[in-house]
């Protein structure tokens, strides 16, 4: 999300927010608020304010999915695993895809190993791949960036997209972030949600600043940025290809020099949040402003 934002932003694009949750199962409705709050006290917000929800697009989903039965470029399927059931397949031309990623350059895959891949569970359920290509038409979507691990979902999309006749969005895949030994960074190394580290007391301009240089060098010795000036600065082409590594100690850094950064009221109220209730209520008002201001 931030990478999006400040390449858009920097361009003077739109950034759009966007819930992919077709899936019931995976996609419970407290996520949304918290990620939307998450964003929003990193100063991330989306342009136009509108949130794209695909579990209420069912009916624009529907009316594609019938164009490509009724072109042959998708059939039914009757499945055997399992209970009974019909899908969607797509029916795969076969063919070499090749792309120029933003990062990584020109890629290659050879589709046929994708087979006749599944695009909805019924005509009335679409799956990820297919909802997103119709999305990223009617948004208007121009550049999509995503995750290393997104890599392999771009030629079922591109083969979606030449069926239905949408033209083909730009693509970057960004380095993931990496725990400390080199196994992508999950609940197990400790926290990972923006709430976490709010709560532990890392201000939100020092998490911004960070995460923007995992993963991005400015191609200079400048390390503190504000988001304003990291929407100036941002260009793809300063985004490195291999996986970057999450370092707390580095973190705690940043956060200092951020706190440096505020003027001495604005550290009093955000440090005094961190403070016991106890002692707070044992001291004076302008003792505990020496306390801390000292230390």
């Amino acid at each position: 999300a931030l990478f999006n934002y400040l390449f858009a932003n920097h361009h003077k694009g739109s950034f759009v927010f966007r819930l992919e949750d077709t899936d019931p199962e995976r996609s419970k409705p407290e996520y949304a608020p918290d990620i939307s709050e998450s964003l929003a006290s990193l100063g991330i917000s989306n342009t136009n304010k509108e949130v794209w929800k695909q579990s209420e697009r069912s009916a624009v989903y529907k009316s594609y999915l019938k164009k490509l039965l009724d072109s042959g470029a998708a059939y039914i399927s009757k499945e055997t695993e399992g209970e009974r059931a019909e899908v969607v397949r797509f029916k795969n031309p076969n063919k070499t895809i090749t792309f120029s990623d933003l990062i990584r350059g020109e890629i290659t895959f050879d589709t046929t190993d994708l087979g006749d891949f599944v695009i909805a569970k019924s005509t009335e359920e679409p799956l990820y791949h297919l909802a997103v290509v119709i999305d990223d038409n009617e948004m208007g979507v121009t550049h999509v960036l995503r995750g290393e691990d997104g890599i392999s979902n771009t030629p079922r999309q591109i083969l979606l997209q030449e069926a239905v006749g949408f033209p083909r969005p730009e693509y970057a895949h960004i380095p993931l972030i990496l725990a400390t030994d080199r196994s992508k960074l999950s609940g197990r190394h400790g926290a990972v949600s923006v709430r976490d580290y709010r709560d532990q007391g890392y201000l939100p301009e020092a998490i911004i600043n960070y995460l923007a240089l995992l993963g991005w060098n400015p191609g200079t010795d400048q390390e503190i940025f504000s988001l304003r000036e990291l929407v100036e600065h941002f260009d793809l082409s300063k985004v490195q290809k291999g996986g970057a590594v999450f370092n707390p100690v580095k973190l705690d850094w940043f956060n200092q020099e951020h706190l440096k950064l505020l003027s001495e009221d604005s550290y009093i109220d955000f440090v005094t949040k961190f403070v016991p209730q106890s002692v707070v209520e044992k001291v004076s008002a302008d003792a505990l402003r020496k306390i801390l201001l000292v230390s």
